[in-house]
């Protein structure tokens, strides 16, 4: 998250550390943490991920759990209220993989479908609207997605089974990668290639890799975090070129 940490132990328990401002550690208080702390007794997580200021995880049993700052509804749980301690989301024992953005999150389930919740100022959740959401809402009526990421601020990027690339959100910086800077409510595919297989985003860029290896980064590039030797905005995906090291300690 922006200022705290979330890991998993091979025993399925679940550990945090850092701000808690806002009950973002998930262990009952808003006491910062300067060395790891378990969240609860349950040794039945399995995957975990964090927004700016609130945290995301899902046990082995399929339920969605969230805890932290909701002043966007991007817990899920259907207020906006704050939570020092993990609620379950719903219901449903379908979720297999999640992502948190600044504020809003992307949850995908078992059957392929995608879902969104949280602030929605930029259309990150997809659903074709700005309307912040407080409990999941499923994009479009697609059941091919298969990977997710909203780790950049106000933009999400996911995959479907057929490796084709999709944006959302965001894009003053080109982030989105659709060749324009225009922010977009629901899905555009990137590009017509489908060879796509792992996606990550930062803030204000985003990192794709390919079938064949190769590495594709969009968006913003001020401090050359695109990788591509330059510091020039990208609205559509550049390739990626591993550079040899010229330095003399064989590094």
């Amino acid at each position: 998250g922006d200022y705290h940490t979330i890991a998993l132990k091979s025993d399925g328990t679940l550990w945090a550390w850092g701000s808690n401002s806002v009950g973002q550690l998930g262990d009952g208080a808003a006491t910062n943490r300067n060395s790891p702390v378990q969240i609860g007794a349950d040794n039945k997580w399995v995957s975990i991920a964090a927004g700016d200021y609130h945290t995301i995880a899902l046990k082995s049993d399929g339920t969605l759990w969230a805890w932290g700052y909701n002043g966007y509804g991007q817990l899920g749980d259907g207020t906006t209220t704050n939570r020092n301690s993990p609620v379950q989301i719903g219901i449903d024992n379908k979720w297999v993989s999640i992502a948190g953005g600044g504020l809003h999150t992307i949850a995908l389930k078992s059957d392929g479908t995608l879902w969104a919740w949280g602030s929605n100022d930029a259309g990150q959740l997809g659903d074709g609207t700005t309307t912040w959401r407080n409990s999941p809402v499923q994009i479009g009526s697609d059941t091919k997605w298969v990977s997710i990421t909203a780790a950049g601020y106000r933009h999400t990027i996911a995959l479907k089974s057929d490796g084709t690339l999709w944006a959302w959100g965001y894009n003053f910086y080109g982030q989105l990668g659709d060749g324009t800077t225009i922010d977009k409510s629901s899905p555009v595919q990137i590009g017509i290639d489908n060879k796509w297989v792992s996606i990550t985003a930062g803030y204000y860029h985003t990192i794709a890799l390919k079938s064949d290896g190769t590495l594709w980064a969009w968006g913003r590039n001020d401090w050359g975090q695109l990788g591509d030797g330059t510091r020039t905005q990208r609205n559509s995906p550049v390739q990626i070129f591993l550079v040899p090291c010229t330095d003399n300690d064989g590094d």
